[in-house]
């Protein structure tokens, strides 16, 4: 059956009308016309199946069907039926459900400047559900952009064939699934998507900032990472208040903007513990790429697409006279100064000294940014309570990742006393594997994990890089 298996392969993840048809041509004998009037399946996607089926079909004056004798060999070809009521769906499952609260219930503390809001149990599940009837996860690679939610273990617990792929911000969050069997990666996606899992996948789900950057952003990373946008789904959570439907057309135009269809919007399918100013819910938008969308995902993001906290989209930028405190303890010693803003992008020869401006950092710019430039020495403004200066653990667990390659100075306090300014002088021999931070690990390293070795160390999660860095 493999030209079978190609005609469903070449429709991507979205094949149900064509399993659909499947399931007619089992049943009985069928125009072409009503095959496609009840399946919803282009009459040209129609006629590929009949004809990867021809050696098995019987034809009649009623019409077209599979031959009883054959019909047993094209009973694996089916989906689950689409629910008619999702929440009786997900009360049928009292087990799964339980075990999504557990889970949720373990997972770090939400973080409102990422604009994390917990979506509840239930919604995870009706996602999962959903998902596993619209499209053939056995055959899909499905990435999450973000998650929080867990919705990659409820499509794990639903659907255990489906090969899934976890990219997140948040090194807790990457932490927390590393034992599950989904495979993880750190990205800050206004800096890029990892190219390990660019133009890999056949869905992209994600419950983005709802501003129209950080969903203009995430959108056109989701077309980045689909093997082929137009056959590939896009499914995006996004609420905003009925008091101002402005907001919510600004969304819309800026995702057709990037050339993405709305091939549904399920009202208020996601629900959430918190977010009352958007009625704590959201609706799922299906989005399909056009031929347009391949070109938006150049789309470079400002460090502004939140709601909350110093990245979001109406915070003040950093004082001058903050940046130029900065760029002082750079220059000491007479190297040329070169400032750069984030993006964990390798530097010019060595000897050159390079200032950031790290002051919005959640907390993991700091390390990517060590790992992923070279020179003698880096001056980066972080905040004063930033994760990895908190306390005199989290320093050793930061200077001991990075001990070969630089050597730290953690400047608490300086230049006022909300900042703090670390400084990073290259080693006499600083690592290869610490200097080669953008190259693919099986081409810097023969002893990297069998799961890593399509990674980049600045895309490795922060639990993963002290085995790496032992070596």
């Amino acid at each position: 059956m493999t030209a079978l298996d190609d005609v469903l392969a070449a429709h991507g993840a979205a094949v149900r009308p064509l399993y659909e048809v499947l399931g007619l041509l089992r049943s009985g004998s069928y125009e072409l016309a009503d095959l496609v009037r009840l399946t919803a399946a282009p009459r040209r996607s129609v006629e590929d199946v009949l004809t990867a089926l021809e050696a098995d079909l019987e034809r009649s004056a009623a019409g077209v069907r599979i031959a009883p004798d054959a019909r047993p060999a094209y009973a694996s070809y089916a989906l689950p039926e689409l629910p008619d009521a999702l929440d009786a769906a997900v009360a049928a499952q009292p087990a799964l459900l339980t075990m999504l609260t557990e889970r949720i219930a373990a997972v770090p503390p939400p973080l409102a400047a990422l604009d994390h809001v917990q979506a509840t149990p239930e919604t995870v599940l009706r996602r999962a559900l959903w998902l596993n009837a619209r499209y053939d996860l056995r055959r899909s690679k499905v990435l999450f952009l973000g998650d929080h939610d867990l919705t990659s273990l409820a499509v794990q617990a639903v659907c255990p064939e489906a090969d899934l792929t976890v990219v997140d911000l948040d090194e807790r969050v990457l932490s927390y699934l590393d034992d599950t069997g989904v495979f993880t990666a750190h990205a800050d996606l206004r800096v890029g998507l990892p190219p390990a899992v660019t133009g890999k996948a056949d869905l992209v789900f994600s419950d983005p900032p709802y501003t129209p950057e950080g969903m203009g952003l995430f959108a056109a990373r989701a077309v980045q990472a689909l093997r082929e946008p137009t056959e590939g789904r896009i499914l995006l959570a996004y609420g905003y208040s009925p008091r101002h439907p402005a907001l919510g057309a600004q969304v819309q135009r800026s995702l057709a903007t990037l050339g993405l269809t709305f091939e549904a919007i399920l009202p208020d399918f996601n629900r959430y513990t918190g977010a009352q100013a958007i009625g704590s819910a959201a609706d799922l938008y299906v989005c399909q790429p056009t031929a347009k969308a391949k070109k938006s995902f150049a789309r470079k993001g400002s460090s502004a697409i939140y709601t909350h906290g110093p990245q979001s989209v109406e915070s003040a930028g950093t004082k001058p006279g903050l940046l130029a405190a900065v760029r002082e303890i750079a220059a000491e010693g007479g190297l040329a100064l070169e400032t750069r803003p984030v993006g964990w992008a390798t530097s010019g020869p060595e000897g050159d000294a390079v200032a950031m401006d790290l002051s919005a950092d959640p907390g993991p710019w700091l390390l990517r940014t060590l790992l992923g430039t070279n020179a003698r020495r880096l001056a980066l403004l972080v905040p004063n309570n930033h994760p990895d200066l908190a306390d005199a653990p989290s320093q050793a667990s930061l200077t001991a990742l990075v001990a070969e390659k630089y050597r730290l100075r953690l400047l608490r306090s300086t230049p006022d006393n909300r900042h703090a300014i670390v400084v990073a002088d290259l080693v006499d021999r600083p690592s290869d594997l610490l200097t080669r931070a953008h190259a693919r690990l099986a081409n810097v390293s023969l002893s990297v994990p069998e799961d890593l070795e399509e990674l980049r160390l600045v895309d490795v999660p922060r639990h993963r890089l002290a085995e790496l860095v032992r070596g």
